[in-house]
């Protein structure tokens, strides 16, 4: 590893981010043009050296990124195109792929080409000699065309175990050809890291000229892999926000990039953009519409969360106890998961994580209370709404803000009709009673319809509050229609998002429990504290119950 005293800068590695290439060939994963130009936009901001676009040889809506990306103003990547090497026993200036990165227009492009004579002979069918030829005259050819070519060589690491006579020339006669990278890839993600290290070791010694790394995660590794070639030399990594790629993916860049910065002492980023990558890590998973991974190395929302008691009650007393690195440097926090392994010290720590002051002794009776409800089969780990009512309504001085009197949900399907849904639900607001009614696509839809209703005329923040998602997992399934449901539901609204938990053996209880937690709680995190509705919600609250069914709605 390289060193250097605090005054001194840091040894720089390029980082080159194949997201929208490499990382779009993952299964699932379809960009459209402008999900292409918002997430470049954003590794741009973010300080990336490299930013490969596609491979404009190959469909049209790549050659367009090209075109609309010419008219943007990087400001810290070069935008660069793929393709390959010319065909056997063709002239450069005549391939259509090379013509295609010309068109491109980018000041960088990459070209990858075969290393392994089982790949030459077998999959390309020439020989060795015209291989070394086509790279050599591909990358001659861009450069005299005035681009900055990178070369990729293809299944290097399986070409240098059969020959690592050829491996190496085809790397010189990249090198011959002008290309300013030689990046050494591992193609088939079946290394570990000591054998990457120790080659690319080697390679630099026998070269003297700037390499990279390309892994792919076939073992698990690519991570490794990529640090293991730096270490060995390379000091140009190229991967994909969150591993997005073929098979298993690719080296996952949101990882690699902390790892260098912070582990190995070597700059990736311009100063201060270390810290955004947790945010570029979430927003190119929206982007992509794949779940962002939780429990990814530094930026998954589990990262820095903590659920033992022992640890909660060491960090309590040390924040480093027990986080490798503060979890700000990364853009990430903090957080205490409150479950039945917790003890008082998770308790405490939550309340202050979530700014809430509880009474004497309230921290032993929450964690009881909680105890006996994971018990029941309620699980506050992805609730943490749930959790801040539990120690809000220990709190001195706080009142629920409403109260569900009596609910009721009916579905049906009436002759020549359509399937029908109806919530009808009566709620307390200090001493005045709302009886409201509301259709929904499904039962609980209706119920959380009529809730919202019900609550608006004195809580017009409602409005503002939606549901997100809804989740329902039976507990035990032997027990087959008696099974504990345990139902997750999460909201969203001007102040963020949220989640709150319910569980019975009965779907509609279990689903109302949440659905009350997550509206009681979107009002105090809106920071209501009374109602503040007009004064005729008063006078709507007397009518009888017939008049407020005829107001329902959809």
């Amino acid at each position: 590893m390289e060193s250097s005293s605090p005054s001194a800068p840091r040894p720089a590695v390029e980082v080159y981010d194949t997201t929208l290439r490499d990382g779009s060939q993952r299964e699932g994963i379809s960009y459209t043009l402008d999900d292409k130009l918002r997430i470049a936009d954003r590794l741009d901001a973010f300080g990336v050296s490299y930013i490969e676009g596609g491979w404009p040889g190959s469909n049209p809506k790549d050659m367009e990124f090209f075109e609309r990306g010419r008219a943007r103003g990087w400001k810290h990547a070069k935008l660069t195109a793929f393709g390959m090497t010319r065909r056997a026993n063709s002239r450069a200036e005549d391939d259509k792929n090379l013509q295609a990165l010309l068109l491109a227009e980018t000041p960088a492009c990459t070209v990858v080409g075969k290393t392994s004579v089982l790949h030459v002979t077998e999959v390309v069918r020439t020989t060795l000699e015209e291989n070394l030829k086509m790279i050599e005259e591909s990358v001659a050819f861009l450069r005299s065309k005035g681009r900055e070519v990178i070369y990729d060589a293809e299944h290097f690491f399986d070409g240098y175990a059969l020959n690592p006579a050829y491996a190496l020339d085809t790397l010189r006669a990249a090198q011959r050809g002008g290309a300013r990278v030689l990046v050494l890839c591992e193609t088939n993600g079946g290394g570990l890291p000591w054998d990457i290290q120790a080659v690319v070791s080697k390679v630099a010694a026998e070269l003297q000229h700037p390499l990279g790394i390309h892994a792919h995660d076939d073992t698990g590794c690519g991570v490794a892999n990529s640090l293991a070639a730096v270490l060995g030399g390379a000091r140009h990594v190229q991967g994909t926000i969150n591993g997005f790629g073929e098979r298993c993916g690719n080296a996952n860049l949101s990882v690699i990039i902390p790892n260098l910065e912070l582990k190995l002492g070597f700059q990736a980023l311009p100063s201060g953009k270390l810290s955004e990558v947790a945010e570029l890590s979430r927003f190119v998973a929206d982007v992509a519409n794949v779940t962002h991974d939780a429990h990814m190395a530094y930026v998954g929302r589990s990262a820095f969360a903590h659920k033992g008691g022992i640890h909660v009650a060491a960090m309590r007393r040390h924040a480093d106890s027990y986080q490798h690195v503060a979890p700000e440097t990364v853009g990430n926090v903090m957080r205490v998961v409150v479950s039945e392994l917790s003890g008082r010290g998770s308790v405490l720590s939550k309340a202050e994580e979530l700014g809430l002051k509880i009474g004497e002794g309230a921290d032993l009776e929450t964690l009881n209370e909680i105890k006996a409800a994971e018990a029941r089969g309620l699980s506050f780990e992805s609730a943490e709404a749930s959790v801040a009512l539990l120690m809000l309504r220990r709190a001195p001085g706080y009142t629920a803000l409403f109260e569900v009197l009596d609910y009721e949900a009916q579905v049906g399907k009436r002759q020549g009709t359509e399937m029908y849904a109806e919530g009808i639900v009566k709620v307390r607001v200090g001493t005045q009673v709302f009886h409201t009614v509301a259709d929904g696509n499904g039962p609980v839809s209706a119920l959380d319809a009529a809730l919202r209703k019900a609550l608006a005329p004195m809580y017009p923040a409602v409005e503002h509050m939606r549901l997100a998602d809804y989740k329902v997992r039976i507990l035990d399934g032997t027990e087959g229609t008696s099974a504990i449901t345990r139902v997750l539901i999460d909201s969203r609204g001007e102040q963020g998002d949220w989640s709150t938990v319910g569980a019975s053996p009965n779907i509609i209880e279990a689903s109302m429990h949440a659905l009350v937690d997550s509206i009681e709680y979107g009002l105090v995190k809106a920071g209501v504290t009374h109602a503040t509705g007009p004064a005729s919600a008063r006078a709507q609250a007397s009518k009888p119950a017939a008049a407020a069914r005829s107001g329902s709605s959809n």
